[in-house]
C-alpha cells in the first residue's frame, strides 16, 4: 500500500485512517490476493473464452450496438477504469433513463434480461481482474457521480480494488427490483440503498482475508445458481 499522505486528499481523513492501518498489516494477503486473481483469471479464460464467444455473437444478433458495455467506474484509491460487461441494454440506454436499472427496465434486451439473471454478462469482467483494475471480490465499483456523494468514511472501501462480487451485492440482489417501485431511481439509490451496501462494504474493507473472500466466492455461486 501507498503511505497515507500520498493518498488523495479525500481519503487522508481521520474516518479512513482506521481502516487503511488494518490494512497495512495485513500486506502478504494482499499480495496472495492478487497472486490468486492473476492465476484464476488465467485458468478461468481457457475455459470461458468459447462461452464468451457464444454469447458475443448471441448478443449482437440479438439487437443493434456494440457486444461490450464499457462504462467509466471508480477502484482503488480513486483511479477510473472502464469496466467490461455484455451489453445487456439497448444503445443509448444511459440517455434514456438513470444510471441505475430497476426491475422490468425497458431499456434492457431480450438476451439482457437472460444473462443479468444469471450475472454471465459480467464474464468480460476476468480482462479487468487480470489487467489489475479489479478483484474477484471486493466492493462493486460505482460510476464517478456516485462516489462524489460519498460519505467521508465511504472512501475507505476504495483501498482496495473494486471486485465482481461482494456481500453487498449478494443481499442485494433484488435491487434493481427495489429500484422499480421508487418514483426516483437515482435518489433512492444514494440516500437508501447505497448507505446500507456501504455497511457491508465497510465491514469487508475492516476484516478483510483471503480465505473470506474465498468464502464469499463460492457463497455467490450457490446463490446464482439458486436463482
Amino acid at each position: 500500500m501507498i503511505a497515507f499522505e500520498k493518498l488523495p486528499p479525500e481519503f487522508q481523513t481521520p474516518a479512513v485512517r482506521p481502516y487503511y492501518d488494518i490494512l497495512r498489516k495485513k500486506q502478504l494477503s494482499l499480495v496472495v490476493k492478487r497472486l490468486f486473481d492473476i492465476l484464476v483469471s488465467l485458468v478461468m479464460l481457457v475455459f470461458l473464452l468459447i462461452p464468451i464467444a457464444v454469447i458475443a455473437v448471441v448478443v449482437r444478433l440479438d439487437s443493434e450496438g456494440p457486444v461490450l458495455f464499457r462504462q467509466e467506474r471508480v477502484t482503488t484509491y480513486g483511479k477510473r477504469f472502464k469496466i467490461n460487461k455484455f451489453r445487456t441494454m439497448v444503445v443509448n440506454a444511459e440517455a434514456l433513463g438513470t444510471q441505475v436499472t430497476t426491475n422490468a427496465d425497458s431499456r434492457v434486451t431480450k438476451t439482457g434480461r437472460f444473462l443479468r439473471k444469471y450475472r454471465l454478462d459480467e464474464l468480460p469482467q476476468v480482462f479487468n481482474v487480470l489487467g489489475g483494475s479489479m478483484s474477484f471480490v471486493g466492493t462493486r465499483p460505482e460510476v464517478p457521480r456516485y462516489v462524489e456523494q460519498y460519505a467521508p468514511e465511504y472512501y475507505a472501501t476504495l483501498l482496495l480494488p473494486a471486485g465482481i462480487t461482494s456481500l453487498a451485492s449478494i443481499r442485494y440482489k433484488d435491487e434493481e427490483r427495489l429500484l422499480s417501485e421508487a418514483e426516483n431511481a437515482d435518489e433512492t439509490y444514494i440516500q437508501k440503498v447505497l448507505p446500507e451496501k456501504m455497511k457491508y462494504n465497510l465491514d469487508y474493507t475492516r476484516d478483510f482475508g483471503f480465505f473470506s473472500d474465498i468464502k464469499l466466492m463460492f457463497q455467490t455461486v450457490f446463490e446464482v445458481a439458486g436463482s
